[in-house]
């Protein structure tokens, strides 16, 4: 079901002032793109985060969703953002790491079509659930270890990565159409950088994005 407008828009819980302050930051820190900024704005962050956190859902910062996993930092959801779209909306994305779904519903306004997948059960039968109760029916998701991606799906016009591996999993780089974007930060915790990967002649090129800070890629049992 649908929510109501009220509850989508947190009337009660936060005020369209906060929404714009946090639109402001954004972009006094770099961001640039109306899209986004307006996405950010007008996509109701409390929903996908505990209603003991709601208050704090429009602050500039990550925050705990359980199962030692966070949403991301607004900031870097832009931006990760923004780095898939400058030569045009990807129609097919790839996210890995769907977690509680802010990133998913970010990209459904975008994307013609997004995949996620998430390793952790509960996290995505919770994230299932605001996509419905927000009427986000562009998004599949999938129970799996995002390492392997989702090949069912491929070639994906951009890949999204919201955790860290180490490296770079061949899989997503076979999975990513030739000229398409991967988002992805790599490295050991207190050591990662953000990359954007471009794939040409079935390769990456790599740009180095921003000194980040994620939680680990979780490894699973299945593909």
């Amino acid at each position: 079901m649908r929510a109501s407008r009220d509850e989508i828009s947190g009337i009660g819980m936060t005020s369209q002032r906060t929404r714009d302050r946090l639109v402001q930051r954004l972009r006094d820190e770099g961001i640039r793109d109306l899209r986004i900024l307006d996405l950010i704005r007008n996509t109701p962050r409390h929903v996908f985060v505990d209603e003991a956190l709601a208050s704090r859902a429009y602050e500039d910062t990550a925050l705990p969703i359980g199962y030692g996993q966070t949403i991301s930092q607004p900031y870097v959801v832009a931006k990760m953002t923004a780095a898939l779209i400058p030569e045009g909306i990807p129609g097919r994305v790839l996210e890995v790491g769907c977690g509680c779904g802010y990133q998913s519903a970010i990209l459904a306004q975008l994307a013609k079509k997004v995949f996620t997948v998430e390793v952790i059960e509960e996290l995505l039968v919770r994230a299932k659930q605001r996509f419905r109760k927000l009427g986000l029916r562009n998004i599949r998701c999938k129970l799996a270890d995002g390492n392997f991606g989702w090949a069912q799906h491929a070639p994906y016009d951009a890949i999204i990565v919201t955790a860290a591996p180490t490296d770079i999993p061949q899989a997503l780089v076979d999975q990513l159409r030739e000229g398409g974007r991967l988002v992805i930060p790599v490295g050991e915790q207190g050591m990662q950088e953000l990359l954007l990967g471009i794939k040409q002649d079935g390769k990456l090129e790599i740009t180095r994005l921003d000194l980040v800070s994620f939680v680990p890629l979780v490894r699973g049992s299945g593909r």
